[in-house]
């Protein structure tokens, strides 16, 4: 592919692709590296991209796989091998502070509606993408957002 059909193509879908990020992640400072990982890449790959039929949904496609991969980088918490000393005991009455809200939240989460229940487990226990949850599920990816946001929110009100 040439430079000039590279910036005919993929570059005026810069707005897209960035409204499409910052949807997904949420930050306009992520959204914008999302959008320059995946310039990235096209450019990198632009003698292959000749062939591609749709440069929109193949560099939607390559966003959103980034973007995904973003959340889940995100997401992976390291913990030290060992807590230092001191640490691992705590007094008393902060285990029982943080036992109270724990059952608090798990008696919020039982009082939630089926389908906001199973969006919010999916998301958070089993790690799924909406759209993998959309597969398993049958509810509308955006129906799957506005379901968890619920979810949260009706948590975070009686936790």
């Amino acid at each position: 592919m040439t430079e000039s059909r590279f910036h005919k193509d993929f570059l005026p879908l810069a707005d897209t692709l960035y409204r499409i990020a910052y949807y997904m992640l949420e930050s306009g400072a992520e959204a914008e590296d999302a959008v320059q990982e995946v310039y990235l890449k096209l450019w990198e790959s632009r003698d292959t991209l000749g062939e591609i039929q749709s440069p929109k949904a193949y560099a939607i496609r390559l966003l959103k796989n980034s973007c995904i991969d973003r959340i889940r980088r995100a997401r992976h918490l390291t913990f030290p091998e060992q807590l230092p000393e001191g640490e691992s005991v705590r007094p008393q009455d902060e285990s029982i502070d943080e036992k109270t809200r724990l059952d608090k939240v798990l008696k919020a989460i039982k009082s939630l509606p089926e389908r906001q229940r199973q969006v919010l487990t999916l998301r958070t226990l089993e790690d799924l993408s909406y759209e993998e949850i959309s597969k398993r599920t049958g509810i509308n990816y955006l129906t799957c957002r506005v379901l968890l946001s619920q979810a949260r929110s009706k948590i975070k009100s009686k936790a």
